[in-house]
């Protein structure tokens, strides 16, 4: 669906900027005195094109299919369109410098900054959550090293892959779930918490490793009230806020929007320290962009309230795989008896070539995951940065 498609004629925001510049130009309030300001066509057509192009962008991600929705490559996607938005976002604001110290626009353009750094420590929660991603990648390795290319699989193979598929099924359960599983896990091998030899209080130690990578960020952090602290007190800009700066307090209301999904879009795909998805985000859907936004949101909402996602550690598509597989080959491997048949082996070699899939698209994308999440890191520290110091400038400047 075109993103035109979303302009309702009869919507009163649709066309919020253009009526409230047209209001003021024929009041002859044109500020064409103010420093760094614009022609006010020029600046309309500046922000009307910012909402387009978000509207665009968010459009085509909310068409993915099902099958898209919530994979590495659509998150990956999601991520380029931050970028691009929070690009076009920045040099709106350079444009405009003349506002930014302005009332509202100071106001505003400060609670945006203050949800911006809110953002870098979920950046920082989701590199630790793909870190952990990337430790379930390597059991996955260990299980297909076991099981594939081999002219027999034996007892010893069956149990190296065995032991591997135990502790990538622990890993991915959720924390208050581990410390019951991992009893059951040593208690499967035949191994109490005192024994020797790679067992017990060594395993502990490596699985409290893998759900403790979060802990950068502080054991106290979490991401469910991070996201919502983000999102308290984002409302639509009132027609006075609108008018007083232009349009511009709607650019900063959709990129305030824009940065709250994205945040918690990663949040709902990949794990991290106190997952939850109750945030408030509620977008008029008057905007442009609004439908999709809110499409996207919607059907996250959706696919984690499925009831063989609700206990997931993340909604990310491989992750579902991942643990659907492996528990079907654990469960595979327990039925086997020795010597096996020729239909349970090839039944096996099946479930690895399953297995392999989902291994070969996590290698290929988690590191670059990880670096586009490092750059929205980077890209929303300049824009800050950049920001604070207009703000700076032209206060000593009055």
């Amino acid at each position: 669906m075109p993103a035109t498609d979303y302009q309702g004629s009869g919507s009163p925001l649709t066309n919020f900027g253009r009526s409230i510049l047209s209001i003021r130009r024929d009041q002859g309030q044109v500020h064409s005195t103010m420093e760094g300001s614009h022609d006010p066509t020029n600046q309309e057509f500046e922000l009307e094109t910012f909402q387009k192009q978000v509207a665009e962008q968010f459009n085509e991600l909310s068409s993915a299919g099902p099958d898209e929705l919530l994979s590495l490559s659509w998150v990956r996607n999601l991520l380029d369109v931050f970028i691009c938005c929070q690009e076009e976002f920045r040099i709106v604001l350079f444009n405009n410098k003349g506002y930014l110290n302005r009332a509202p626009m100071d106001r505003l353009i400060g609670e945006f900054y203050e949800r911006s750094v809110k953002a870098l420590d979920v950046c920082n929660a989701i590199r630790d959550g793909i870190e952990q991603v990337r430790q379930w990648e390597k059991l996955l390795e260990i299980v297909i090293c076991a099981l594939d290319n081999q002219k027999s699989l034996g007892e010893g193979q069956i149990r190296r892959a065995k032991k591997a598929l135990i502790d990538l099924l622990i890993g991915m359960l959720d924390e208050k779930e581990s410390n019951a599983a991992l009893a059951h896990r040593n208690r499967s091998f035949g191994r109490n918490n005192g024994s020797s030899g790679g067992g017990g209080k060594d395993h502990q130690k490596n699985m409290g490793h893998f759900r403790s990578l979060s802990w950068s960020v502080s054991r106290s952090w979490s991401a469910s009230r991070q996201l919502q602290a983000m999102g308290y007190n984002l409302n639509a800009p009132r027609a006075n806020d609108v008018m007083a700066t232009n349009g511009l307090a709607v650019a900063v209301y959709t990129m305030s929007c824009v940065l709250l999904l994205v945040m918690w879009a990663l949040v709902a795909a990949i794990p991290c320290q106190d997952r939850g998805l109750q945030t408030h985000f509620s977008i008029p859907r008057q905007f442009i962009w609004g439908p999709p936004v809110s499409s996207i949101h919607e059907r996250i909402l959706e696919e984690s309230k499925k009831k063989d996602r609700k206990n997931a550690c993340g909604l990310l598509k491989e992750i579902y795989q991942t643990e659907k597989w492996t528990r079907q080959m654990n469960e595979l491997l327990d039925s086997l008896q020795f010597p096996l048949s020729e239909e349970k082996e090839a039944e096996v070699r099946q479930r690895v070539e399953e297995l392999k899939q989902v291994f070969e698209t996590l290698k290929q994308g988690l590191y670059p995951l990880e670096r586009q999440v490092r750059e929205v890191f980077h890209r929303i520290v300049r824009s800050r940065t950049e920001g604070l110091d207009s703000l700076g400038r032209a206060g000593s400047s009055e």
